[in-house]
């Protein structure tokens, strides 16, 4: 998350709770390395979790996280529209939403 402008709340977090915080994200990191699947595609998975549970700010960092890993827009919008009949369109459109204002 270097060079990226994180949340002001979340930063308080990661100050006030600096151990619990680098268990978390050393975490992350190890389960991202113990797998084949390369860094736009666990961003993606990460994308669609972010949508399921609703968190737009999630949406928000994994949707330039896969554009960073070299995702195109277009398949961050698949990524998202493929959940539908999943978890349902008005969770699916508000995601589509808050990816379109990492992409815009």
């Amino acid at each position: 998350m270097a060079g990226e402008k994180l949340p002001a709340r979340y930063q308080h977090i990661r100050k006030e709770n600096k151990k619990f915080f680098n268990a978390v994200e050393r975490l992350g990191k190890v389960a991202k390395e113990e797998g084949p699947l390369n860094e736009k595609t666990t961003h993606l998975i990460q994308l669609a979790a972010a949508t399921a549970i609703r968190s737009e700010g999630a949406v928000h960092s994994h949707t330039r996280r896969a554009l960073k890993a070299g995702a195109k827009p277009e398949e961050v919008r698949h990524a998202l529209r493929i959940l539908t009949s999943t978890i349902g369109f008005p969770t699916v459109a508000a995601a589509l939403s808050w990816a379109e204002d990492v992409m815009t």
